[in-house]
């Protein structure tokens, strides 16, 4: 495993990362289960944990807890807030109210008095800058966060919320949390270069295209992703949108056999390899799932390869625009681009 500074925060973090999103209801992973994943990845060198209230509400933070007891020091903890927790319309968003009171409910289900990583989930049009910033610069000088960052967040948003925090003199985002894979490489375009301007640890999540690039989703084969069974229309392999996709993993299974790589292997070592990004999350829901991503933990592609996933799929094109999350509101909703 390799190690990288998270942004300008001096803290080294593994280049991949252990996300928790599959632990508890959402991946049907029991606490034995993640024990066990969490004890193999810090054995694999990982020292980076990162989950959120929403996942299997709150169940993913419990267990990830019960999971790290009597290890806390060892790792960077980091968990989000933003998303619905419940029918409340307060237990949702970015406002002081909301992130001040979550915070302390993420701490009781981790079981920690602070946690070093605190991320707003996805950008709240509600509510200012000013008001998400402040209340999360006061989490901080108070200890229970080290430090905070977006996930998400469209370029022009993570200016924006670098500008208030300097215009206002609070503390700043230090990390972003965007998508990221070769079938989704939209953010070399326009995130990667302000989160390299603003001196930003960059933590990627879904490397591995929601299975698409586990070789778990293939065409004319036996589909064996969870999550292609769970929603076929956004992930199976007979959805007409994804054909692109499955077009570009056959070239990209050929390429990485050819190099002598996994799909895995070639898929993590491709986000990696971008000096701009500081970790991979992987999210395995079995102990073999992390076994086979774990194995990336040092993979080196060379510039001829690099070169030829640039043949297959473009830099900064998405092929699965469905993943970004990052659309301004006024092109999803009609009346906000109408007078």
């Amino acid at each position: 495993m390799k190690y990288r500074t998270l942004g300008r925060t001096g803290v080294q973090v593994s280049t991949l990362s252990l996300g928790a999103m599959n632990f508890g209801a959402i991946g049907h992973t029991t606490q034995d289960d993640a024990t066990a994943i969490v004890d193999a990845a810090l054995d694999g060198g990982i020292n980076l944990i990162d989950t959120a209230d929403m996942y299997s509400q709150g169940e993913s933070e419990e267990m990830v807890g019960k999971a790290i007891a009597g290890r806390r020091d060892d790792i960077v903890l980091a968990t989000k807030v933003f998303n619905p927790m419940g029918d409340e319309r307060n237990h949702r968003g970015s406002s002081r109210r909301w992130i001040v009171a979550e915070l302390e409910n993420s701490l009781r289900r981790l079981d920690v008095d602070h946690v070093d990583l605190y991320q707003i989930h996805r950008w709240d049009p509600q509510t200012s800058d000013e008001e998400t910033l402040s209340a999360l610069t006061d989490l901080q000088r108070a200890g229970k966060i080290r430090y905070f960052g977006s996930s998400t967040y469209p370029a022009y948003r993570i200016v924006q919320a670098q500008w208030a925090a300097r215009e206002n003199h609070l503390s700043r985002f230090t990390t972003e949390q965007p998508p990221y894979s070769i079938l989704q490489r939209g953010i070399e375009s326009h995130v990667l270069p302000v989160t390299e301007e603003y001196g930003m640890g960059v933590l990627v999540w879904s490397p591995l295209a929601g299975g698409f690039l586990s070789g778990a989703i293939r065409a004319g084969q036996e589909n064996t992703s969870n999550r292609a069974k769970l929603m076929p229309e956004r992930f199976g392999p007979d959805a007409p949108a994804n054909k692109p996709k499955l077009d570009a993993v056959e070239k990209l299974v050929a390429l990485a056999d050819e190099a002598g790589l996994t799909l895995i292997q070639l898929a993590l070592g491709f986000v990696t390899a971008h000096p701009g990004v500081t970790s991979a999350i992987i999210g395995p829901r079995t102990l073999e799932h992390l076994t086979s991503q774990l194995a990336a933990g040092d993979t080196e592609l060379s510039a001829d390869v690099l070169d030829a996933i640039d043949e297959i799929v473009a830099p900064g094109v998405d092929l699965a625009p469905d993943e970004k999350f990052d659309t301004p509101p006024a092109i999803l909703d009609a009346s906000l681009r109408r007078r």
